[in-house]
């Protein structure tokens, strides 16, 4: 009930600007969020690669109507990208990018956004680096791996996201498990309708496993994106004869077990930056009691 509550109001106006508005607010957005600007993305991407830990870089935005703020967003990536290959962090940084971000909800959206993550994809080429492609709600999820297919014809390293709590996910992971092919395993933070989703904690756990296993057994490269503890070790071994998959994490989150995993094997972080950053805010605290209590506890003690 909390979750649904919560997810309601990632998508509230009112909420938002109330949110936003408080004072009280942003330093603590600040333990989950890199900061507004670019300097601010690569002062923490070379401060976790310095600790042994890669990265993936999050402008955050979505569901944008605006053809220039989708325009706005493909500048930023670009710029990200130069920086990355300028400051010598492209090796161990990618990008992750919504499609909602750059166009997938404008008129002819998935040209538009087609279009545009050629231009992100372009640049992360010549960065020498790659990108992955976020997962939003079910109703992109088809047009999603559409563009993504269409992506691979010329940049074969494009990553894709799968949310366990989708029933269609598993179907998804035995089509994506190729050679060269990698996948990012989540378990899902949007609200969706049980008659395309698993509801149930237990559930998804079991859908995520039976994913995992898709993926493992396959020949891409998956990526298991998870704080569970459960789902870590269960990870670690069915992976213990392959060295070619990694942990994620979200920056903010577990920094200690990020840490110990990095020592261990490859484990990159997700670290979304940006003024853009309310919804991604009130998915985090969704996801997690932790989160919630975090954030309350922040206030209280300020």
């Amino acid at each position: 009930m909390l979750r649904t509550a919560l997810l309601t109001a990632a998508g509230s106006p009112a909420c938002r600007s109330l949110v936003e508005r408080s004072p009280l607010t942003r330093p603590v957005v600040r333990r989950f969020v890199a900061g507004a600007g670019v300097d601010d993305a690569i002062t923490v991407t070379r401060e976790l690669t310095g600790s042994g830990r890669l990265v993936t870089l999050d402008h955050l935005g979505e569901d944008t109507t605006d053809a220039a703020m989708a325009a706005a967003t493909v500048k930023a990536y670009v710029e990200l990208l130069t920086l990355l290959a300028d400051s010598g962090l492209a090796d161990g940084a990618e990008v992750s990018v919504k499609l909602s971000a750059v166009g997938q909800r404008l008129p002819d959206g998935d040209r538009v956004a087609l279009d545009n993550a050629r231009r992100i994809c372009a640049a992360a080429a010549a960065a020498g680096t790659t990108v992955t492609l976020d997962m939003e709600d079910h109703s992109t999820t088809d047009a999603t791996l559409g563009v993504l297919r269409e992506l691979r014809a010329d940049f074969p390293w494009v990553g894709a996201v799968l949310q366990a709590y989708l029933k269609r996910t598993e179907q998804d992971c035995r089509d994506l498990a190729y050679a060269g092919s990698r996948v990012r395993l989540c378990k899902g933070a949007y609200s969706e309708p049980p008659s395309v989703a698993y509801l149930d904690k237990s559930e998804v756990d079991r859908s995520y496993v039976r994913c995992l296993r898709v993926l493992m057994a396959g020949q891409g490269y998956p990526m298991v994106a998870t704080h569970d503890p459960r789902m870590i070790a269960i990870a670690a071994e069915l992976g213990k004869d392959r060295p070619d998959w990694e942990y994620q994490m979200l920056y903010g989150i577990r920094d200690a077990e990020q840490r110990r995993l990095a020592r261990e094997g490859r484990m990159r972080v997700y670290v979304p930056y940006g003024d853009e950053w309310y919804g991604y805010f009130m998915r985090r605290l969704a996801e997690r009691p932790a989160n919630l209590a975090f954030f309350l506890r922040a206030l209280v003690t300020r």
